[in-house]
């Protein structure tokens, strides 16, 4: 395992745009340059150039420009508008401050902004963002020390396999569709800024102090397994039961990342054996008892960030479709006609009860769709809240449905570490390495730096 002497510095990837506005408060300073730099500025790409506009003043360089804070603790950068949760049901814009470093580098043809800025002070960030930094410490504490975890691991195989970028992974023929994600590598930082790494709004979203309290007092811990960093993963509700990584990711099986039961005890009365569609149905359309099964609204709003909360229901939920909408949706998403949909037939589950692969019969068009990501885009205008569905037919007329109700369980991939479950367990008195043993059981903790 890679033991660092030091935190590292890591490199966010914030936006990417032709022409972007920021603002700097504090002074800053940039290679090359005898000025201080604050206030706001303009910046642009013209003829394969960085344009920054600052006041009457105009700066030009060909590549790169990199502002430094003369004070870290203090000096900040703003964006107004930040696109976040692209493609999901909580897109929108805010605006965000950052402390650190800032980097403009010209890539395709757009300028990109980098964050640069130390581990500790990015995850108080992260742990705020994918949480509200009013939940209680030792959920807080779990989070900070899979974040870590995953961000090392992460920066640790990159190296290893620079420059091969395997995203999304498909396999198409004449009736199956199976898309399932791999890892993929950013060329010019370590992460981005949005859900497809690890959320991170700055400073944005630091109020009360617990975030920075967590980091602190798990400074360089991280979750190990046979001598390496886990590729700890998480997500915001698995409905009663995680999901295995081999079902949402790579084809491969990882001993700490299997699914468990999100309980003090196993459920009575039911089984989970998923490959039988009734178990299946009689898990999604019930509500169990489980860490995630949260309804009290003031521990929820200290768990979940503002835009989080416009999710009502997401133990249980059901989505409900006209023929027309989803006949469109679907038409949309695969770009493929399938007509009428005639039927939505499960296929194979994984441990968690989410759907791997999914028949969609068309009066045009049948074809088997997977694997959960998919699946969950496919079925929705942004994205289903996970693929632990049921779906049932309403109203059929000479063979046609017309109505379609979807109902389903979780939040998420399901993989890992259940964010509301966790907080919930910390609200109930569980210690911080008590949380990551119920969602990692077979992995151990290890101060890196």
């Amino acid at each position: 395992m890679n033991t660092l002497n030091k935190p590292p510095v890591v490199k966010v990837g914030i936006l990417s745009d032709e022409k972007i506005e920021f603002g700097l408060y504090g002074d800053y300073f940039a290679y090359g340059f005898n000025q201080i730099f604050n206030g706001v500025i303009y910046a642009e790409l013209k003829d394969n150039k960085i344009i920054c506009s600052i006041g009457r003043k105009t700066i030009e360089v060909s590549d790169k420009i990199q502002f430094d804070p003369s004070n870290e603790k203090v000096d900040y950068f703003l964006f107004n508008e930040i696109k976040v949760g692209e493609k999901f049901h909580w897109e929108n814009k805010e605006k965000e401050r950052f402390r650190g470093s800032l980097l403009l580098k010209i890539y395709e043809e757009k300028i990109v902004v980098i964050n640069l800025i130390n581990i500790e002070d990015y995850l108080r960030s992260v742990i705020s963002s994918e949480m509200s930094d009013k939940s209680t410490l030792q959920a807080l504490k779990a989070h900070a020390v899979v974040s870590r975890s995953w961000l090392l691991s992460h920066m640790y195989l990159k190296e290893q396999t620079e420059n091969k970028n395997e995203h999304v992974v498909e396999e198409k023929n004449v009736t199956e569709h199976i898309t399932w994600i791999k890892r993929q590598e950013h060329k010019l930082y370590d992460v981005c800024a949005t859900d497809h790494c690890q959320r991170y709004h700055g400073i944005t979203r630091l109020s009360t102090g617990m975030a920075l309290r967590a980091v602190n007092e798990t400074e360089g811990i991280v979750l190990t397994y046979q001598n390496e960093i886990c590729d700890t993963r998480y997500s915001k509700c698995c409905g009663g039961i995680t999901e295995s990584f081999e079902n949402v990711w790579e084809q491969k099986k990882i001993d700490y990342l299997t699914s468990v039961i999100d309980y003090k005890f196993e459920p009575e009365n039911y089984s989970i054996d998923f490959s039988n569609e009734e178990c299946s149905k009689k898990w999604i359309l019930n509500s169990l008892p489980a860490f995630c099964n949260a309804r009290d609204k003031n521990i929820l709003s200290n768990i979940l960030i503002d835009y989080d909360q416009k999710t009502k229901d997401f133990y249980r939920w059901e989505v409900k479709y006209s023929q027309k909408t989803l006949a469109k949706i679907i038409k949309e998403k695969t770009a493929i006609d399938f007509g009428d949909i005639l039927d939505l037939i499960p296929g194979v589950r994984g441990a968690s009860s989410r759907l791997i692969t999914l028949k969609i019969i068309g009066s045009k068009k049948t074809l088997i769709v997977g694997k959960e990501l998919e699946i969950r885009r496919i079925l929705s205008s942004t994205h289903l809240y996970s693929s632990a569905i049921v779906i049932e037919k309403q109203e059929v007329k000479d063979g046609v449905p017309q109505k379609f109700i979807i109902k389903g369980a979780g939040w998420g991939h399901g993989v890992g570490l259940c964010q509301i479950g966790a907080a919930v367990m910390s609200a109930e008195g569980y210690k911080f390495d008590e949380i990551l043993s119920h969602y990692f059981s077979r992995a151990m903790l290890k101060k890196n730096y």
